[in-house]
């Protein structure tokens, strides 16, 4: 009679991969080593919460191919298998998932100088731009006549009042780990302290520093980590790879058309919440700087 042997097999070893990371994570990359956990895994990107008061609290570690998100190290290697609630640690240059480390060797920049932008060519673009939202497919997924209608016009005619009322209604409002309304408003931010500043619009950056401050207070209790992560991304005027897109194309440094259709194909909503926000702010930095856009270009329509 054979005898019958029993195989042990060892567990695979500390793996290393080497990554790009957003310089909007230096601040959580170069602290010392800190616990966090597996906020979610998906194929193309895992969200990590670092258990500190410091933003971002929230890293995405994402694959070649996925959205470079504000907040992302990007990774040629596949992902490593890991579960929601999982042990992992950000800081010292490193983070590590599991048995994998991943390196940080190369920075990018989420919010990259636009150089000076006129507002005959932020003017010339927002009708171009909302044409091409207007026959998508994918609509946001709120309704903009609710609070999305006061934040546009508060921002549009300098409303302090009116704009913090409605980024407050909007923070967390809808479904989904980047709820509508937090794109929305990421996308007002980013506009106005992007295109604000390129075209010389003060009272806009000043806008959005206010909202800024609203969500640096309230965002991390009216949302879901991910997105108030983003939001906070937005306020410093960072954006995913798409929406920088677009605003090189309003620019002038590339096509507009393709641009907001890449934008758009984001997510369910998320591209056309996005979309909608930077045309809302564009229309504001038109109003605040004197040059008031048509009516039919208005991001309600």
């Amino acid at each position: 009679m054979g005898t019958r042997t029993s195989i042990r097999h060892r567990p695979p070893g500390p793996s290393t991969m080497f990554g790009a990371a957003s310089t909007a994570l230096r601040p959580a990359l170069e602290s010392p080593r800190r616990p966090a956990r597996v906020l979610a895994a998906f194929p193309l990107g895992l969200y990590l919460e670092i258990r500190t008061d410091i933003e971002p609290l929230v890293v995405a570690v994402v694959a070649g191919d996925a959205t470079r998100l504000p907040n992302a190290v990007v990774v040629g290697d596949p992902l490593p298998a890991v579960s929601g609630g999982d042990e992992a640690a950000v800081g010292d240059g490193c983070v590590e998932i599991g048995r994998v480390t991943v390196h940080v060797r190369r920075w990018w920049d989420p919010a990259p100088a636009l150089g000076p932008v006129g507002l005959d060519r932020v003017a010339a673009a927002l009708p171009a731009f909302g044409e091409v939202c207007r026959a998508a497919r994918r609509q946001p997924g709120l309704d903009p006549e609710g609070a999305g209608a006061l934040l546009a016009e508060g921002c549009a005619s300098g409303s302090l009042l009116s704009a913090i009322t409605a980024a407050e209604r909007l923070m967390g409002l809808g479904p989904g780990l980047t709820p509508s309304g937090d794109d929305m408003l990421a996308g007002m931010l980013v506009a106005l302290r992007r295109l604000g500043g390129a075209a010389g619009v003060e009272r806009a950056v000043w806008l959005a520093d206010w909202l800024a401050a609203t969500v640096a207070f309230d965002a991390r209790t009216r949302t879901t980590p991910i997105s108030a992560t983003l939001l906070h991304c937005a306020a410093q005027g960072q954006a995913c790879a798409e929406a920088l897109a677009v605003l090189r194309a309003v620019a002038g440094h590339q096509s507009l058309e393709p641009a907001v259709r890449g934008l758009l194909r984001l997510g369910h909503t998320s591209g056309a919440d996005l979309a909608w926000g930077l045309r809302a702010g564009m229309a504001a930095v038109l109003r605040l700087g004197g040059a008031a856009p048509y009516a039919d270009d208005s991001p309600q329509r």
